[in-house]
């Protein structure tokens, strides 16, 4: 019986491999390695690709709107504020948690042997 994969969230925060959890994910700030340095997982037969990015552009889109709105609503604060305010903000959370989205949407498809759709031979 093999050992159960680590938890997504686990993998995602400490940017550990899919299958064994050594912390080999990654290669730089947000780019992948080609493979895990212990177990030989090859991370380039997984195909993320903007979907973090989407991801993290409702997410953060959507906490940064709602703050700004209620900070707009209650306070009422001149423009250069909500500049100063909001954009660092969302730049810093893009960018920090871009990783951590990387790292749990390729432990996902890991997970859940997710490959590129193919379409099916036609039955005789």
């Amino acid at each position: 019986m093999s050992e159960a994969p680590p938890p997504v969230i686990a993998t995602a925060l400490k940017g550990a491999c899919p299958r064994c959890g050594a912390p080999s994910l990654f290669a730089g700030w947000v780019k992948f390695a080609p493979r895990c340095g212990q177990c030989g997982l090859d991370y380039a037969a997984f195909n993320v690709g903007d979907g973090p990015a989407a991801f993290l552009t409702l997410i953060v889109g959507t906490i940064i709107v709602v703050l700004s709105i209620w900070l707009e609503l209650s306070v009422g604060p001149p423009i250069w504020v909500h500049l100063l305010l909001w954009i660092p903000l969302t730049t810093i959370l893009v960018i920090v948690s871009l990783r951590w989205a990387k790292g749990a949407l390729l432990a996902l498809e890991y997970r859940n042997s997710a490959r590129e759709g193919r379409i099916k031979e036609p039955r005789p």
